[in-house]
């Protein structure tokens, strides 16, 4: 058998997991990007509101 023969039962197998398990993660980074683009933007709108929330206080 050549490697080629023998990679058919593994993706067979595993193929539709994979392709779910790949889609689920795709799914899941848009939404993380969204929440972190929405973070960012309230980060900057409390900044804009209360201007030393974010910053370091040395004692």
């Amino acid at each position: 058998m050549t490697s080629f023969e023998l990679w058919i039962p593994i993706l067979s197998e595993y193929g539709f997991p994979v392709m779910v398990t790949l889609y689920l993660l795709y799914r899941l980074e848009r939404k993380l990007d969204l929440m972190i683009e929405v973070l960012h933007q309230l980060k900057a709108d409390s900044t804009k509101k209360h201007p030393n929330l974010f910053t370091k206080q040395h004692y």
